[in-house]
């Protein structure tokens, strides 16, 4: 166990560079399991997710092997379980994905129920629905999703909520199905389109990826190939606002800037200055901030991943600002970590209101998410003091090197043994 000290004061300036996207790499991965050869992922983020992911690829008999730390090669012609049932692989929420790959593999999956970060009710019905459409017939018996099928059939689904998983975890199910799977109301994530590319890139045939509706003609075998990732949008998006925070001058690299939009749009309200660039985006800030209102909602709105580093950055900016949760029930545990730092912030039910012109200080507090910690890491660059963050491990599920990427840009952050 480890944790974070941070002295907060630092302006940074400087230049990141992002890494491929977690949220579409836990799903590529898993996705390789359905190729008949073998294949190179390159940009791959090296966090907990990707190796534990990795892990469980090769318990299921495939054979992998880093080439460096952000390219992976995946040889899944040796695969012979449809099991993925050991207790690590239940502590990621993407180990769902490994339901759809499995089922449409072998027509038989049984997975352990996903884990990750707790914010909520984050059900799986529309996962399963879609399984059930295909022809599995699917149970869930002492914490193990089991879905069986004689064969997968192609059919129209229409997801009663956009779900980023399900509309995943389906197309994962559909690509070596029978005749044609058509998905309505899905998700248009980034990484829903970078999954549906990958699967082109073997020989399959997704086509609509991007909008809501998604048609899947299923082919007899993928074939290998190579493909990279597209860069992190959360990962981008947390190191600009963390150099709004500080009043800093950061070129954020190695991005879409397309896909930052809506954050770079709300980031010029507040009076940020942002400057885009082919693969880049430019972020100056001005040490006071204006206050603005945020809702979640799906891709091409605000996103969810973003929410608790936006309000770790209002609670600086004049005035009052409200940010409204859209995706989520219960995403806002994290509020009452803000608060050590001096933050000042009133929840109702989906809303939070904060109170800007916080004066922030160091304190010991606790990450209770994975984004929560990113926020908590945010404030604490501004604070005055020392700043302690715990569970550091939700941290480095989804961020690599983050210390030292903060340091290089001028931070005073180090990592040390949990005491």
């Amino acid at each position: 166990m480890s944790e974070l000290c941070i002295r907060g004061g630092n302006r940074l300036v400087g230049e990141v560079t992002i890494n491929g996207a977690k949220n579409a790499a836990v799903a590529i991965l898993p996705a390789a399991l359905l190729v008949d050869g073998e294949c190179e992922i390159e940009n791959l983020p090296y966090i907990d997710d990707v190796v534990k992911i990795k892990d469980a690829m090769e318990d299921l008999g495939a054979i992998t092997s880093f080439m460096d730390n952000h390219t992976l090669k995946v040889d899944a012609s040796t695969l012979y379980s449809h099991e993925a049932t050991k207790e690590y692989i239940g502590n990621i929420r993407a180990s769902y994905y490994l339901l759809g790959a499995l089922l449409g593999r072998f027509k038989k999956a049984e997975v352990c129920m996903p884990g990750g970060c707790n914010f909520g009710v984050r059900p799986i019905d529309q996962h399963i629905k879609g399984f059930e459409a295909l022809g599995a017939k699917v149970i869930i018996e002492n914490g193990i999703i089991k879905a069986y099928a004689g064969r997968l059939v192609g059919t129209k689904i229409y997801l009663d909520v956009v779900s980023v998983g399900a509309t995943i975890n389906i197309m994962l199910a559909a690509v070596l199905a029978e005749g044609t799977t058509i998905i309505e109301n899905a998700a248009k994530e980034p990484h829903v389109v970078d999954v549906a590319n990958f699967l082109n890139m073997m020989g399959a045939e997704v086509k609509g990826a991007g909008t809501d509706v998604i048609r899947i003609k299923g082919v007899e075998r993928l074939m290998g190939g190579k493909y990279a990732t597209i860069p992190d949008q959360i990962e981008a998006g947390t190191y600009m606002m963390a150099a709004a925070m500080t009043g800093g001058d950061v070129y954020v690299r190695n991005i879409i800037p397309e896909h930052m939009y809506s954050v770079s749009l709300k980031m010029i309200e507040m009076g940020i200055h942002i400057e885009e660039g082919d693969d880049y985006v430019r972020v100056v800030a001005p040490r006071e901030l204006k206050a603005t209102n945020v809702k979640t909602l799906p891709h091409p709105g605000f996103p969810t991943d973003l929410q608790p580093q936006m309000v770790a950055l209002l609670s600086i900016a004049q005035g009052t600002s409200t940010v409204i949760e859209g995706v989520w029930d219960n995403r806002f545990q994290y509020i009452d970590q803000l608060k050590r730092i001096g933050a000042h912030i009133k929840v109702d039910g989906r809303m939070a209101v904060v109170e800007g012109e916080a004066k922030l200080t160091g304190a010991k507090v606790t990450a209770t998410d994975l984004r929560a910690g990113a926020a908590l890491v945010i404030a604490a660059l501004r604070a005055k003091g020392e700043t302690t963050i715990k569970n550091v491990k939700y941290i480095d599920r989804g961020y690599e090197a983050i210390e030292e990427k903060l340091t290089a840009l001028g931070a005073q952050i180090k990592r040390r043994a949990d005491k």
